[in-house]
């Protein structure tokens, strides 16, 4: 949804919001089974040693074990007793993983960094009247108050805006509190930092209040599409890296296949 080119009565209806009264006991009940609750989600972590281990499920590395076995066996029957190729090729490949799983531990604590800058609460208008709830239990369709001091608990469209300046340094790099407003409508492709009557989960009021409608919640706000980012394996390989990953395992294959020929033929 492009939520920063819809009006505020556009917004409210699309979400079926009451600005007078918020949403009911029941209604945020079916909302939270239906969106689930308004956190980060994180994958289940795995033990050092099985992140260890993942490492070498590469293809290549497979094929760099294989060569430092071949080569192990080929110096021992030969009697040369020279081990250092097949010694370097263990320690590249120990190195790698090595790295892979500080990899992965950094990404694991990006993702917490993200988690502490959630807001604990929201001030929230619920069954006609404002309520400081857990910001866990929010969900699209709830009104939220946004004063100064405020961390802004889930992505919103303002209602209203009075002098309200938003810190959104986390998300966009913009260093300096970013002026909001209600009333404007944007163009659909309108950057994520120029949003102007949109404000986003972990940001801070940092003047002025607001009064706004939540669009996203959870995995579904800006941040958490951060955090998905964060938690994916890999990057989405590109058709030349398919290609030439394609051409590594076939060259890969020959190569083994060569060596125990030559290793037959003695």
């Amino acid at each position: 949804m492009y939520w920063h080119s819809m009006s505020i009565e556009e917004t409210i209806n699309e979400l079926n919001a009451s600005i007078n009264s918020g949403l009911s006991g029941k209604e945020v009940k079916q909302r939270q089974q239906t969106y689930g609750l308004n956190q980060l989600e994180a994958k289940k972590g795995k033990s050092l040693f099985r992140k260890f281990l993942a490492q070498f499920a590469d293809f290549m590395i497979i094929i760099l074990i294989c060569a430092a076995i071949i080569s192990f066996i080929v110096s021992y029957i030969d009697g040369e007793l020279d081990f250092v190729d097949p010694i370097i090729i263990l320690l590249i490949i120990i190195l790698n993983a090595t790295l892979g799983v500080m990899q992965e531990a950094k990404a694991e604590k990006a993702l917490e960094a993200l988690k502490k800058m959630s807001a604990p609460t929201a001030h929230v208008l619920r069954s006609g009247k404002f309520e400081f709830i857990d910001s866990t239990e929010l969900v699209p369709g709830d009104i939220i108050l946004l004063e100064t001091g405020y961390f802004v608990p889930a992505d919103a469209r303002l209602v209203s805006a009075m002098n309200l300046k938003v810190e959104e340094a986390s998300l966009t790099g913009e260093s300096h509190p970013v002026d909001k407003t209600a009333e404007v409508i944007l163009a659909p492709d309108t950057n994520l930092g120029d949003r102007c009557n949109l404000v986003m989960a972990t940001s801070t009021v940092t003047y002025g209040r607001g009064l706004a409608v939540v669009t996203a919640t959870g995995m579904n706000t800006q941040v958490g599409h951060i955090a998905r980012l964060i938690m994916q394996d890999e990057t989405p390989m590109t058709p030349l890296q398919k290609r030439l990953a394609k051409t590594g395992k076939v060259l890969g294959i020959a190569a083994i296949i060569i060596c125990i020929i030559i290793f037959i033929l003695g």
